[in-house]
């Protein structure tokens, strides 16, 4: 394991039962501190990889190391207090009967002090706007909330590596701005942030670096900048440009050669270009 990567794997492979290959031989470093996207299209693995950082699915060949330990022979309650998984779908991790008990379940599992328990799901809950429904039963929440309320009860772990599996669906325009300035502020603390997602808007706008899957493969692996501006990547796997890129491309045959991620990167490109 290279010294500053919390996350390694080394030749992944993995295979569902009946056969399916989804993994292909990846070899990746995640760094503490980034802010990763993982993107590609339906079927290219990116789900399946990233449930290989926590010990969701273990290598069928190779191996995963998450703070030098070993996924295939590590329990995933261990390994799960160094990364914590947010999913897609919210039903598929509450279970509780209570909004305060679903956030507060994993600290107590870890047997920490009922005034820890208290301001770490108080803290988690806030943070998603849901305080205030602490005694509601989630599933008389909106599938907004509780998405939200799953992201709470990783948050209310506080563990040094977060992944986010499409964070932002079934949200509205407050609730996405939302979790992604609550992902902001983490990454801001110095936690590792990895974003699965179709979006590219949000890639364009909160990401670092991005791994871009295709047919069980790590095809690409750079910053967002240098994925949008490879067309060939982006045609064979599927990917549309964000719509700040877009606007950028249209204007090329005007001389306008930069990949801006935002708005304001644009605007600032194109009052550059004008003045110049």
């Amino acid at each position: 394991m290279t010294s500053d990567a919390i996350i390694e794997t080394r030749n992944l492979s993995y295979s569902y039962p009946g056969g399916i290959r989804a993994l292909r031989g990846i070899d990746l470093d995640i760094r503490q501190g980034e802010f990763i996207a993982i993107i590609g299209s339906n079927g290219s693995g990116k789900t399946t990889l990233a449930k290989h950082f926590n010990g969701l699915l273990k290598p069928s060949q190779g191996r995963v190391t998450v703070h030098g330990m070993d996924t295939r022979s590590t329990r995933v309650s261990e390994l799960s207090r160094i990364v914590g998984f947010v999913f897609q779908n919210p039903d598929h991790q509450i279970f509780a009967y209570s909004v305060w008990e679903e956030a507060s379940f994993g600290l107590k599992l870890q047997k920490l002090d009922a005034d820890v328990v208290e301001q770490q799901t108080s803290e988690a809950l806030q943070a998603v706007s849901l305080d205030e429904l602490r005694d509601r039963h989630p599933r008389a929440l909106s599938r907004g909330q509780r998405q939200r309320l799953a992201t709470a009860s990783i948050l209310a772990l506080r563990t040094p590596v977060l992944v986010l599996d499409e964070p932002t669906t079934g949200q509205d325009f407050v609730s996405r701005r939302q979790i992604m300035e609550l992902a902001v502020e983490l990454h801001a603390e110095g936690r590792t942030v990895i974003m699965v997602t179709h979006d590219m808007a949000l890639v364009a706008e909160y990401a670092s670096r991005v791994i871009v899957m295709q047919d069980g493969s790590a095809v690409c692996d750079a910053s967002p900048k240098e994925v949008f501006a490879q067309d060939e990547i982006l045609k064979s796997t599927g990917l549309d440009l964000p719509p700040v890129a877009k606007i950028a491309r249209g204007l090329r045959e005007y001389g306008f050669s930069d990949t801006p991620l935002t708005q304001e990167e644009l605007v600032e490109n194109l009052v550059t270009a004008i003045r110049s």
